[in-house]
């Protein structure tokens, strides 16, 4: 009988090498599928279908202010820029006719001045805690704008809704049990400057629009260069609409 060969066993390593070698071709056709599927672009950047859904919900934000009886407002920023005159806060109530009644905070001379407010037929009327009457004042004088102007149809908070250009999703947040939707884009500053006058016209401003289920627009942020010399300043716009009219006559 002749003498029986040895088992020739391979060796892990090479069991391994072989199936390197196999799975390569799989892995390299898998990757090119991958990239002629994406094209090399930016999955980040909108398309033009998604831009028009962001801009059809903006629409119908700016249609529920339009038609809304009564406007409730709240404008403010944190701070503005040392040496920097110009609108702190106002909060309010107005209406298409156009008309405001509220409370407006300015800074002047490095300092807070709050006053009460009635904007109608196209006059501003204030009382502070020093002016026991109604006075007509300019806003301009105080870079802060005609407060009435912030509800008007035409050339109000609404008309920024349909004039946001580079358009993107930007997710989801939570506003209390509500789930809004984060919209972003940039204004011109020519139309920044029709809300609050002192904005640079010819600049860009960053603006996130937040909305919910039924493209309510629940507040806007304004982010630029709102005062020569500022630097950048942010606004936060908060709106809710009511059916109720409201009755607004000079004082």
């Amino acid at each position: 009988m002749s003498a029986m060969s040895p088992i020739r066993r391979t060796p892990p390593w090479e069991t391994e090498r072989v199936r390197t070698r196999h799975l390569l071709p799989v892995l390299l056709a898998t990757l090119l599928a991958l990239t002629g599927c994406t094209g090399g672009s930016d999955s980040s950047e909108p398309k033009g279908g998604d831009t028009d859904k962001l801009q059809a919900r903006l629409d119908t934000a700016k249609k529920t202010l339009d038609t809304a009886e009564t406007i409730n407002i709240a404008l403010a920023t944190k701070r503005l820029p040392d040496g920097i005159t110009g609108l702190l806060s106002a909060t309010g109530k107005g209406n298409h006719s156009p008309a405001f009644t509220g409370k407006v905070n300015v800074v002047t001379g490095g300092s807070s001045l709050g006053a009460d407010v009635v904007a109608v037929d196209g006059k501003v009327w204030a009382k502070t805690g020093f002016l026991p009457d109604f006075t007509v004042i300019d806003p301009q004088d105080l870079k802060a704008p005609d407060p009435a102007a912030l509800v008007s149809a035409d050339k109000g908070i609404s008309q920024i809704l349909v004039k946001t250009t580079k358009l993107r999703d930007a997710g989801q947040s939570r506003d209390g049990k509500d789930v809004l939707t984060t919209i972003k884009g940039t204004l011109p500053g020519d139309v920044v400057a029709t809300i609050i006058p002192s904005a640079t016209a010819d600049q860009e401003f960053q603006v996130t629009y937040r909305l919910d289920d039924d493209d309510e627009l629940r507040d806007a942020t304004l982010s630029g260069a709102f005062y020569p010399g500022g630097g950048t300043v942010t606004y936060t716009v908060s709106l809710s609409t009511s059916d109720t009219p409201v009755s607004i006559t000079k004082p």
